[in-house]
């Protein structure tokens, strides 16, 4: 026992932010408020849009295929626009960006619009996200230090999250009135008001580019950033971890099919259905979210890791069972609350990749992910077409639990010295 005494003092004398912290930084507000206002118009539109395709069309695959097309195009130029967070003030590129793409929406909420141009426009939004989100991301540790980037990410996180179950939950029933143009004007809105908020409440900063001024080609830099990304094992295997969701993910595409096939059991309509499958991971990734930061050390998150990464796929393997509409609502919940570990994951990349360089490195990896999603999402709808929604969903589960082990084994040999670090900031 005595031997143990001093690595149990050590994790208890590491600090841990507050979330009470974090909220009164002005400028952390000010992107904790914009991301949260376009967030709540994407779900409107991401439902009205899956709906409509399924109504029309009734096919799983078309339903999957629009729904990938919000993540499609990061692997189109998410890489290479990523790259503006660190060639450009991060605070002019997301103001750009929100204000291009309320431009985009805008024109989507036109009445009569073709389907074939709707995706066109659908297509660019996203690919505007790419800098916007590569530039938030490098730009929140410069203004939160040490745990309070954790604690920040995790209310951000939640958040999202809670936005995401309002929107899907809700969306079903208010598409029903609103019509999904309407849903679209709403959504152009919330990206203008995103960009006033940070006009106001983010400070300007100069690039975080080169010293001697030069100004290397994108394409330069982007191979700079995927060999600093991919050339270090610790920070290849947090990529990874994060790519992961391209599994767990899977389900929300094909929630319009599933909530078909759980409707014959039930007194739901399927739109409703659909919206409580689709908020069912957000509303767990919100309750592992707040435990994760509140209640576990900094250290300790990042040995919870790839338990919580498998913890993330093993509930959607009950699925191949068919088991009724409120057991598949716990399962996914708790399938959320496993995708804590990505906070961990998220504070240790931050941990080794430089401030400088920072932008071009989470724009890589958020391209990754979205990419990830995007095509999980589409091999799903393919699947379902064939085998149905529940045994897609269950192997699904398999593959990641099988891909998750895998990484946790690897992080497991190389977490030594980001621990230590962890350890000595939080105790600091």
């Amino acid at each position: 026992m005595g031997a143990r005494l001093p690595g149990r003092h050590r994790r208890a004398s590491e600090r841990q932010a507050t979330y009470g912290e974090v909220v009164a930084i002005r400028e952390f507000r000010a992107l904790w408020y914009g991301q949260g206002l376009s967030l709540l118009g994407d779900q409107l539109a991401q439902v009205a849009l899956a709906v409509l395709v399924f109504n029309r069309t009734g096919s799983p695959l078309a339903t999957a295929a629009v729904y990938a097309l919000t993540y499609l195009p990061s692997i189109v130029g998410g890489p290479l626009l990523s790259g503006l967070a660190d060639r450009f003030a991060r605070r002019r590129v997301m103001i750009v960006c929100d204000l291009l793409r309320a431009l985009l929406v805008a024109v989507m909420a036109v009445p009569g619009m073709p389907f074939a141009a709707l995706c066109v426009l659908v297509f660019f939004v996203v690919l505007l996200s790419a800098p916007f989100s590569a530039a938030r991301a490098a730009l929140l540790p410069e203004i939160l230090l040490g745990d309070r980037y954790v604690a920040g990410s995790a209310l951000q996180n939640m958040t999202n999250q809670a936005i995401q179950m309002l929107g899907f939950a809700a969306g079903g029933a208010m598409i029903a009135f609103m019509g999904p143009y309407r849903a679209l004007a709403l959504d152009a809105a919330t990206f203008l008001a995103s960009a006033l908020i940070i006009v106001s409440g983010v400070r300007r900063r100069p690039a975080a580019g080169r010293t001697d001024g030069s100004k290397p080609s994108m394409w330069t830099m982007t191979r700079a950033g995927a060999s600093l990304v991919f050339g270090d094992r610790k920070l290849r295997t947090l990529v990874l971890f994060a790519w992961l969701c391209g599994f767990y993910v899977l389900p929300e595409g094909i929630a319009v099919p599933y909530a078909a096939q759980l409707a014959s059991g039930t007194t739901l309509p399927v739109p409703v259905i659909t919206g409580l499958l689709m908020a069912a991971m957000p509303t767990g990734t919100v309750i592992g979210a707040l435990l994760f930061s509140r209640f576990v050390s900094p250290s300790g998150r990042l040995r919870a890791m790839g338990w919580l990464s498998m913890l993330t796929c093993a509930p959607l393997i009950v699925c191949a069972m068919r088991p009724p509409l409120i057991v598949v609502l716990a399962l996914w919940i708790l399938s959320g609350i496993g995708g804590a570990y990505q906070l961990a994951a998220n504070a240790a990349f931050v941990q080794c990749v430089p401030a400088e360089r920072r932008g071009q490195a989470f724009g890589l990896v958020q391209s990754g992910l979205m990419a990830a999603q995007g095509i999980g999402i589409l091999i799903g709808g393919f699947a379902a077409e064939r085998l149905g929604p529940e045994p897609v969903v269950a192997l699904a589960g398999i593959s990641g639990v099988t891909v998750a082990a895998v990484l946790a084994m690897m992080w497991t040999e190389s977490r030594g010295d980001i621990v230590a670090r962890v350890r000595a900031q939080a105790a600091a």
